[in-house]
Parts: C-alpha cells; structure tokens; sequence
C-alpha cells in the first residue's frame, strides 16, 4: 500500500468550503398558543461521518496542492520582479550618464563655437562645428535609446511587481482556507471522539480484568478493539503485527500491537513519520477507553503522563524508530 498523503494522516484536514457538508445538530423550536417543543436533529453516524471525511480528504489534496502550487509560482515572480528592477536600475544609471555626457557636449558646443574640442582631433577646413553637432546628435540618440530601455524595463518590472502581489493574495486566500479547515477538523475530531467505543473489562475503581488471548489471531478482546479502532481511524502504509510467540512483553500474551510507519529496519518517510507521531498521540488521547497500558515510538516510552526516552538498543526496530508498539492492559 502506498505512503499515506498529508491529507490522509489521522483524519486529514478538511476546506473551509467543506463547512456545509458537516451534519448540523441543533434544535429547531416549534411555537403555539399552548407551549413551545423542540425536535433534535439525530447525532451523525460514525458510517456517515467518515463517508464524508473520505469525500472531504480529496477536496484536501487538491487545496494542498494548490497552495504548494501558488508558493512556486509566487517564489518565481518574485525572482522575476527582482531581475527587473536590478534591471531597471542599471537602466537608470546608464540613462544619467548618458544625459550627462550629453549636457556637457552642448556646453562645449555653446563655450566654444566652432572651436576644436580639447580631446578630439577635429578635422581641417574649419568642420569643428560639424563633428560637434555630430557628436550632440549621437548621444542624444543614445540618451532616447537608453530611455526606451528604461520605459519597458520599468514596464517589465512594475508587471513582475503586480503579478507578485496577486500571487501572493491568491496564496494567502488559500492559506486562510487552510486554516479555516483546522477549525473544521475539530469539530469533526470532536464526533468521532465521542464515537469511540469504552473497551470491556473495565472495573469501576478503573482498573482492568484480564483477559486472554482469543480468536484466529491470538489477540485480547481489548487489542482486537484498539487495533480496530486505529485502522478505521488511519490509513496504515504497512502491515500491523500483534502476537509472537517467544520473547518478552506483551506481544506473547495478546496484548500488543505494532503498527509498521516502514519496512527492512529502515527509516519511515518524512510522511509516515508525522503518521506515526499522530497514531501515538490518538492512542495516548484514547488509552483510558480502549485501555492502553503505554505507547513507545521513536525510542521513547509513554504510560499516559508524558515521554521518557529508553535506551539505545542497537537498531531502528529495537529501538521503535520504523514502528508504534502499543500495550494493552
């Protein structure tokens, strides 16, 4: 199975514009001369919540991509305003000396007459005059081409400069629905929290009965529920290994699962990394109702009040890196 996308990881995150797709739950009220009732629309189902996440999931791939999309191409006009008025700027020197040139030839033309210029060799029959007024003519040209040059790179750049700031809108309009889906996903986080089931076997004083291993799988009622629970709730890259015969804690006893984020011994992916992060921190938010005994992941060990690290045990599967192990009570 392929790599799980960003959007994918725990239950994603949904657009703004998904906001109408989420079931509303209210009361409408109903007045008469007598007194008022009120009719609750019915609680979403689980079924139907996550029909809708999985429609929504898709809306969310799109949007990411956009925005990624929107951020090269925001980073290329940019590059290209700033060429332009780099650009622009070596115009607006080349323009002043030009203009320069040209004013001190003109005051030579006027202090001297039909004199030779100091610097030029002017040639006999008295044509002074003549190569100055030469002279004059070809820098003004210069001077008008040189503006030309400076009007459509200023055009150029003032272009890059707008094409900058629309981008840059558009990208910021798409971060806002970004972050409007955040407010989304909570919501949606908040119904699906509720639906997770208490696993059996909970005492009143909060302690747990034993259980034994049952089933094809060798498994605990409370493991089979935990495991469940995770892959309706994730979309696991790899496979999920439970019991073991031989070797110590609680994977011969039927009470823990390993959720693999890679495969061989190797390092997880950048994104099956964060899955990781987020099936860890959703099985430490749920472990008084599925009964999570502890969590490790990334070399650290956490029974519900906080990570402690472990020693190094030689290895990336020793040492939890490529997989969640989580332990039932």
């Amino acid at each position: 199975m392929a790599a799980a996308s960003p959007a994918q990881l725990a239950i994603g995150v949904i657009t703004a514009a998904a906001v109408a797709l989420i079931p509303a739950t209210g009361s409408a009220a109903v007045s008469g001369p007598a007194a008022a009732t009120t009719t609750a629309d019915p609680k979403p189902t689980e079924s139907r919540l996550r029909a809708e996440l999985k429609a929504l999931n898709q809306k969310v791939d799109k949007l990411i991509e956009r925005y990624n999309l929107k951020r090269v191409e925001l980073a290329e006009a940019q590059k290209a305003a700033e060429a332009a008025k780099k650009r622009l700027d070596t115009a607006d020197e080349a323009l002043t000396t030009a203009q320069r040139r040209v004013a001190e030839l003109a005051s030579l033309r006027y202090q001297n007459g039909g004199m030779p210029l100091p610097t030029i060799v002017m040639p006999p029959d008295g044509a002074a005059a003549a190569v100055l007024e030469q002279l004059t003519a070809n820098q003004t040209a210069v001077v008008q081409g040189v503006a030309d040059a400076r009007d459509e790179k200023k055009k150029a750049a003032d272009d890059a400069a707008a094409l900058a700031r629309d981008i840059s809108a558009d990208t910021a309009e798409v971060a806002k629905q970004r972050d409007d889906a955040k407010d989304v996903i909570g919501d949606i986080q908040k119904k699906l929290q509720e639906l997770v089931p208490f696993s059996t076997g909970r005492r009143s004083d909060g302690s747990w009965a034993p259980q034994l291993p049952s089933g094809a799988d060798n498994i605990t009622g409370r493991t089979r529920a935990m495991r469940e629970q995770i892959q309706k709730n994730f979309r696991l890259p790899f496979s999920v290994g439970c019991f073991r015969s031989g070797g110590g804690g609680e994977h011969p006893l039927g009470r823990a699962c390993d959720f693999m984020m890679s495969t061989g011994g190797s390092m997880p992916s950048a994104v099956n990394n964060v899955l990781g992060d987020s099936i860890a921190a959703w099985t430490l938010q749920n472990r008084d109702k599925l009964g999570v005994k502890y969590v490790i992941w990334k070399q650290r060990i956490n029974h519900g009040s906080g990570w402690s690290a472990m020693s190094d045990r030689g290895s990336v599967t020793e040492n939890h890196y490529d997989h969640v192990h989580v332990s039932m009570q």
